[in-house]
């Protein structure tokens, strides 16, 4: 069964959203290893601070499949899908990897390329699975946040209750 990894993020009711989709991924696929949840300043768009974190679950789910899912978690909590790519959002679930797969498979490309990018997406990740290998790079996440350009993306953990 794949180890898979999710980006969960949200900038409006954020702890409401964050919650809610911790309860629904618990309940779907069991126990989740979570990472801290950070804060960071909106990318891509001018708007309120996000919070963020990574999930890793076991599926044996194909991607179709979980991606499915996944859009019917965020569609639950009141995402859109209305209006820029780059804009606020209830809640945003992204498979980052799925095991080892590389390319595009059922239209998901796997593994994201936010997860090399975006400092909200791999610190949680490094933070979680940090001995863990990206599927194309070969180098540990860990390897890969030690190499970031921190002064890029700042975020912070911050301070969060999931009851």
């Amino acid at each position: 069964m794949p180890r898979v990894y999710l980006s969960l993020g949200s900038n409006i009711d954020r702890e409401r959203h964050l919650r809610a989709a911790y309860a629904d991924l618990s309940a779907r696929y069991g126990a989740l290893v979570i990472s801290s949840v950070y804060e960071s300043v909106a990318v891509g768009f001018s708007g309120d601070h996000f919070f963020n974190l990574v999930a890793g679950i076991d599926t044996e789910l194909g991607v179709g499949t979980l991606a499915a899912q996944l859009r019917a978690i965020e569609e639950a909590n009141g995402r859109s899908r209305i209006g820029p790519k780059f804009s606020s959002r209830t809640l945003d679930i992204d498979i980052l990897t799925y095991g080892d797969a590389c390319g595009v498979i059922d239209g998901v490309q796997l593994p994201r390329d936010e997860v090399l990018k975006n400092a909200f997406v791999l610190q949680p990740l490094a933070e979680i699975a940090g001995a863990e290998r990206h599927p194309e790079t070969g180098r540990s996440y860990a390897e890969h946040w030690a190499d970031y350009d921190k002064a890029r993306q700042q975020l912070w953990i911050v301070s969060f209750s999931w009851q």
